[in-house]
């Protein structure tokens, strides 16, 4: 079975020294293509260079954090737009968003640069991959003022609600389920059919959110079939339709 990892951040510092050998666990472990979202202009650098050593199972997509844009944003913005260039380089825009879980003195900023961001994946025919805590309101509202928008809603875990809401208001998004589904109190798995298994994507937003039976451990993209494990019982279907399904899916979206 193949799978993808269509979020993982394998270049952190959590991961220093041994940055190659996870992504050589994943790579033992079925997942033979990673997609690599930015994070803030001390992270490009880290980023562009571990994947540059695995061409063929490392993909990259450029953006800013919501939760690293700050006072000096239009500068950030800038360079991270000048990084991107003719987008050539890159699968997706991402991760972008709105994030108000720590902090809601920048959400006027927030939107600005989120909104900057959508336009310039639209633009280059890119999709975006959307992380929002938090901030569902404001994230619809940038999307509906925008067409042809396409992309991903990361870690995402709401209700089936939210999956309507999200369709209704943003467009026919895939989602992507992390190790947040493996967890005990997690209600995730009841929202799965909602969402079907056309549009859902594998992630493990490494080295956060821990799959079960890792819990309080870094998390890393070698755990990816636990969670399509997870998905397959929620589902009751076998675990190698997941994996064929989702890695069609990001393939489709990602254009990889």
């Amino acid at each position: 079975m193949r799978f993808v990892d269509t979020h993982t951040h394998l270049y952190l510092p959590e991961f220093a020294g041994e940055h190659p050998d996870a992504v050589e666990r994943a790579i033992g472990a079925g997942v033979d293509r990673m997609i690599f979202p930015n994070v803030d202009l001390s992270s490009v650098e880290p980023l562009t260079d571990l994947a540059s050593r695995y061409p063929d199972n490392i993909s990259m997509a450029m953006g800013l954090h919501p939760t690293e844009v700050k006072d000096d944003w239009r500068d950030v913005l800038f360079e991270i737009e000048s990084v991107i260039g003719d987008g050539s380089r890159y699968v997706a825009v991402g991760e972008i968003g709105i994030d108000l879980y720590w902090d809601k003195t920048f959400v006027d900023a927030q939107m600005q640069v989120f909104e900057r961001q959508v336009q310039k994946a639209v633009g280059l025919d890119l999709p975006v991959i959307i992380h929002c805590r938090e901030g569902l309101d404001q994230t619809l509202e940038v999307l509906e003022g925008i067409s042809g928008v396409k992309g991903v809603f990361h870690s995402f875990g709401g209700s089936e609600r939210d999956v309507d809401a999200l369709r209704r208001r943003a467009g026919d998004f895939y989602f992507g389920i992390n190790g947040v589904v493996t967890f005990k109190n997690s209600k995730l798995r009841d929202t799965l059919p909602a969402i079907g298994l056309d549009r859902i994507l594998l992630e493990t937003d490494s080295p956060y959110l821990t799959p079960v039976p890792h819990r309080g451990k870094r998390n890393e993209s070698a755990y990816i079939p636990l969670i399509a494990e997870h998905i397959a019982s929620a589902l009751n279907i076998e675990v190698s339709r997941v994996a064929d399904a989702t890695t069609a899916n990001a393939e489709t979206l990602f254009a990889i």
